[in-house]
């Protein structure tokens, strides 16, 4: 049995873990458990109308969006972690039907997309009553992901197959050798998914490596609605979403701060610009606002271009990174893939990214 090593308890390594073959590995999975951009990410599966015009970056949202049955059997995901609840979008009407063209468009080469449907503003505050009415599109194949829950059930998973997940820093010495307490540790695979502190697990080993961390934070209301697990989750214009889950949970999110990239406490100053843009959507600010319970937060890793890396750096080194917002879409996927390589040998994502070498060098 071969001895793998994880660096990572995000989403991509969280996956990954599930999806080994542990008749073939013996799996330690490592992760100081603290600024997880999974945690405080915005949950909406739904790439299908994204105007960024990277043609392997659409290919492997549109993939990683319609892999998520698959998820959902494999992991017997709950709808309190994720629900395929359709997506509302909220833009000025003329913007509405270039964005039906663009998913009518797009629904030829991704039919998960669902029914694409043109909403009243009636119409539209029926299907979220906390909104104030105002006209959106509606696509019936959005999802929502609880990027915490699904780390919460993918680790309580992993623990009761025998997995040994340890919440620790580590040291990459060698591309098989960690350093973890003191103690050194050779192994047969490591697969680092670290988010952005890949830069400096890879800076003893001679890496450069095109990667800035990003702070974002996810404001979290409860409200007494009985109904919003069966809301459909709603992109608003900026940097606002809306994500209603079951027992009147609403997340909001995120910011995307790169001035405190590395900073884990909450800022008001911060996200309050959030809250204003949000308030113009609310039928009642003043009542929704002051049920703000939690504030998660969390550091992305992006890359120059904005786009993903993962696959191997040598036989023994695997890398995972750059998932910038769209990592609870791209992220399972990602960790599948590198799963069915170190299980099979199958070797699937060359028109999902560039080659490794533009990111790590």
């Amino acid at each position: 049995m071969q001895k793998l090593a994880i660096i990572g308890g995000g989403i991509i390594g969280m996956t990954l873990a599930n999806y080994l073959n542990l008749n073939k590995f013996e799996v330690t999975l490592y992760d100081e458990g603290v600024g997880q951009a999974t945690k405080a990410s915005a949950g909406i599966i739904s790439p299908w109308l994204s105007k960024r015009r990277n043609k392997q970056w659409y290919a492997l949202a549109k993939d990683g969006a319609a892999f998520f049955p698959k998820l959902l059997l494999d992991f017997s995901l709950t709808p309190d972690i994720y629900q395929k609840s359709g997506t509302l979008i909220f833009r000025p009407e003329n913007q509405l039907d270039e964005l039906w063209t663009l998913a009518e468009l797009h629904r030829k080469e991704a039919p998960e997309i669902g029914e694409i449907s043109h909403l009243s503003a009636l119409e539209a505050a029926e299907k979220i009553p906390l909104l104030r009415p105002q006209p959106a599109l509606m696509i019936s194949g959005g999802g929502r992901l609880d990027g915490q829950a699904y780390l919460t059930h993918l680790s309580n998973r992993a623990k009761a197959q025998g997995m040994l997940i340890v919440e620790q820093s580590v040291r990459l010495i060698k591309e098989n050798q960690l350093e973890v307490g003191g103690e050194l540790k050779n192994y047969d695979q490591i697969v680092l998914t670290p988010g952005p502190h890949l830069k400096q697990l890879l800076s003893p080993l001679g890496y450069q490596v095109d990667i800035r961390p990003q702070k974002g934070q996810l404001l979290v209301f409860q409200t007494d609605d009985p109904h919003t697990g069966q809301w459909p989750v709603a992109m608003l214009e900026g940097e606002g979403d809306l994500i209603p889950f079951a027992r009147g949970k609403v997340l909001i999110g995120a910011t995307h701060e790169n001035e405190q990239a590395w900073d884990l406490a909450p800022s008001k100053i911060a996200y309050s610009p959030l809250l204003e843009s949000l308030a113009q959507y609310l039928r009642d600010p003043s009542d929704f606002l002051t049920h703000l319970t939690d504030v998660r937060v969390g550091t992305r890793a992006y890359t120059s271009d904005f786009s993903p890396f993962f696959g191997a750096v040598t036989d023994q080194l695997l890398v995972a990174s750059g998932l910038g917002s769209s990592g609870l879409t791209t992220g399972p996927y990602i960790g599948y893939l590198l799963a069915d390589f170190l299980n099979n040998g199958n070797k699937k994502w060359s028109n999902y990214q560039k080659t490794l070498d533009h990111y790590i060098r």
